[in-house]
């Protein structure tokens, strides 16, 4: 299942994040995006529009999609409990053999894009 949430936000414009695109363009194709989120939260509708269009700027195929839902005040959805996801979106960079390259979670000061694209850079 998709997230509407994670349809490329056609205003975000790649030519003002150069910095951005060429992080997640030099991740390779073994790497995978793992994105959760709800189409019912404010912040994934917020956020996760302009990071869709980054990876799509930059031509990143291996999206996962996880949809998550709220049952008693608790997250649930595929992986939740694997993934330790307690807020949303959440986004888990991962390279071809699992391990995780970066994490952004929904309280983080920068747009996912942008903390994660430093996070890579970083590593």
């Amino acid at each position: 299942m998709n997230l509407q949430t994670m349809e490329p936000n056609p205003a975000w414009d790649a030519d003002s994040y150069p910095g951005v695109v060429g992080a997640f363009d030099s991740l390779g194709d073994d790497a995978v995006v793992k994105v959760w989120g709800g189409d019912w939260c404010g912040d994934c509708r917020a956020k996760l529009p302009d990071f869709a269009a980054a990876l799509s700027a930059a031509g990143v195929a291996n999206v996962e999609q996880y949809p998550v839902e709220r049952e008693n005040g608790e997250k649930v959805g595929p992986h939740v409990e694997e993934y330790d996801i307690e807020r949303i979106p959440t986004i888990v960079v991962e390279d071809g053999s699992g391990g995780e390259l970066a994490r952004f979670v929904e309280e983080e000061r920068f747009p996912p894009a942008q903390y994660l694209a430093e996070e890579i850079d970083a590593e």
